[in-house]
């Protein structure tokens, strides 16, 4: 059953991710377009540690581990980047 179930699961996670691609690319303001690709990396997360689990290969997890690191440095430095007064979010 696990066997079946775990690729189908990241097979719609995939999915997922091209339907957050539309909003990367179409996203009105820069906030959506981050929001998007914190969304990415979430994403990612949840493949890599559910390939960890079906394909036996615990060095995956190790892989998810850094792009939870990355995606918590790219959060912070987006928003601590300075936004000028007359600057506009398109």
């Amino acid at each position: 059953m696990m066997d079946v179930a775990l690729p189908a699961v990241a097979v719609f996670l995939l999915l997922n991710l091209v339907a957050g691609m539309l909003r990367v690319y179409r996203g009105p303001t820069l906030a959506d377009r981050m929001l998007a690709a914190l969304l990415f990396s979430t994403t990612t997360v949840a493949i890599l540690l559910l390939m960890a689990e079906w394909m036996a290969m615990p060095a995956l997890r190790h892989v998810a581990l850094l792009f939870v690191m990355l995606a918590s440095i790219l959060s912070l430095a987006f928003v601590g980047l300075p936004r000028d007064a007359d600057e506009e979010d398109t």
